[in-house]
């Protein structure tokens, strides 16, 4: 090869990664939903003053805390006993005290830990007593939604504050109330679950945890799988859509394996007409989900247009099979209307800001919670990965980009194509199918950047509670969080 062919196809060369690095449009962006609102707690002295009782609570010794406790105690269960005796509307002041006397006494609970599994059972009833109430309520009203989210996730919230504390004392799987149903089951991990099921769960990975904090409700929970439960063998199946291989089935251990920090199984209710007419509805629906998938491969759906079935997301799995025999689930739909936010899901693809988000399954009234597990040995990671979130989200919504090294796009755009190639062999490449070169850039860096943020917040909170003696609640790890985004790079 002469020198001038050298240069010739070094210069071919430099001219090909010029052409790959030009970056192309920037995604388009949707407009926020005309109904969308953020909501927002808008109680930070609050927060900061249940800390302050906590710490006056500790120091003052139990034999001193625990009247105010019982207290308390009593007046959340005579509450809860007047909630059961009739119908009350979402704003009903009663709904507020309960609240209240929740929240304060959580300090007291976490500083002398003896009344801990009343203080949680309590929780635990609050919760299905404001989900039986609102059954009569109209959950696509701002107001209901807003109650719904207080006491479902506040609940939540308050007792895995307190959970922090003694981890050992709180059974990590929670039973809830009876929910009959006719479809065939079988018992996973000491839970019994029906065909027709739905698995809510939280992943352990940055994108995880984008995807539960990411919408105007932020939440607990970013993945959706349907179940399946064979009536011949018993065996059980999941139906659910990953990012990185669209539609797939699963068997309990691999759903299982694949990391999870928190389960919910909901149901639906045996009393809706629908299945009232037809006890198997649930099953026919999960049975009709697994055909599909069975038949051949639906794609990710990044877009999160849950009226577009050609290709899914996880939580559309769910509502598209049910929708199919005639039942909606996500009565009231998620909106997502920060900017920031809006635009950072954009440049991952997401087209559609009004949809279904896996956390807001749990507010939908014709769902029961049939069992709840966390991990308690991963609850502060959990934590620490939504302040972290919640933090970063901030930033966005001041104008902070995902941004990537352009140099990287050549090469990204190499193993695009190689990805494309090898998935019409049946095969998945190492840029899920549907992904942009530059999305995948930009989840890259903001997978980096989340983590090494939470490393910072862990290494804090860690000393922290070496210096104090207890973890720190969820504001401070905010606080930290918030630290350490206005010092990195």
């Amino acid at each position: 090869m002469t020198r001038r062919q050298l240069v010739a196809g070094a210069a071919a060369l430099v001219a090909l990664f010029l052409i790959l690095c030009i970056p192309g449009p920037e995604p388009r962006v949707a407009p926020a939903p005309a109904r969308g609102a953020a909501f927002a707690w808008d109680r930070d002295a609050f927060w900061r003053a249940l800390e302050t009782r906590f710490a006056e609570a500790r120091a003052a010794g139990c034999h001193r805390a625990d009247p105010a406790t019982a207290r308390g105690l009593a007046a959340l269960t005579r509450g809860l006993a007047a909630l059961g005796r009739g119908a009350v509307g979402p704003d009903a002041p009663v709904l507020d005290s309960l609240e209240t006397t929740l929240f304060t006494l959580g300090p007291l609970v976490a500083a002398c830990p003896a009344r801990v599994r009343e203080y949680v059972a309590l929780t635990q009833r609050m919760r299905e007593a404001v989900k039986l109430q609102s059954r009569r309520w109209d959950v696509t009203a701002p107001t209901a939604r807003r109650r719904l989210y207080r006491a479902l996730y506040g609940c939540r919230g308050v007792v895995e504050e307190v959970m922090l504390h003694y981890p050992d004392s709180v059974s990590a799987v929670y039973l809830g109330a009876e929910a009959p149903s006719a479809t065939p089951s079988t018992v996973v991990e000491g839970v019994r679950i029906h065909s027709g099921d739905l698995l809510v769960s939280r992943g352990g990975y940055p994108t995880s945890a984008l995807i539960a904090r990411g919408n105007d409700y932020p939440g607990n929970f970013s993945h959706v799988a349907l179940v399946h439960v064979d009536p011949a063998t018993g065996a059980a199946a999941t139906i659910e859509s990953h990012i990185e291989r669209g539609e797939l089935i699963a068997t309990p251990e691999q759903y299982l394996g694949d990391k999870k920090l928190r389960i919910l199984v909901l149901r639906l209710r045996a009393d809706l007409p629908p299945i009232a007419a037809d006890p198997l509805l649930p099953h026919r629906a999960a049975a009709a989900a697994l055909a599909r998938a069975r038949a051949g491969h639906v794609p990710y759906d990044f877009a999160m247009d849950y009226a577009d079935t050609t290709k899914l997301f996880c939580s559309e799995v769910a509502s598209s099979a049910y929708r199919a025999q005639g039942i909606t689930l996500w009565t009231g739909l998620s909106t997502i209307s920060g900017a920031g936010l809006r635009n950072w899901l954009a440049a991952f693809g997401v087209r559609h800001f009004e949809t279904q988000e896996p956390s807001d399954l749990e507010y939908d009234p014709q769902l029961v919670v049939v069992a709840e597990w966390r991990d308690p040995a991963e609850l502060l990671r959990d934590h620490i990965d939504n302040a972290v979130i919640d933090a970063m989200l901030e930033g966005a919504d001041r104008g902070d980009a995902l941004t990537y090294a352009w140099y990287a796009l050549p090469l990204a755009r190499v193993v695009k194509a190689y990805s494309w190639v090898v998935e019409r062999f049946g095969r998945i490449g190492p840029i899920p199918e549907g992904m942009p070169a530059p999305a995948a850039l930009r989840s890259a860096a903001f997978t980096a950047r989340q983590r090494g943020l939470a490393a910072t917040v862990r290494a804090e909170a860690g000393r922290y509670a070496a210096e104090k003696g207890y973890p720190p609640p969820y504001w401070v790890l905010l606080d930290m969080a918030r630290a350490a985004l206005g010092s990195s790079p």
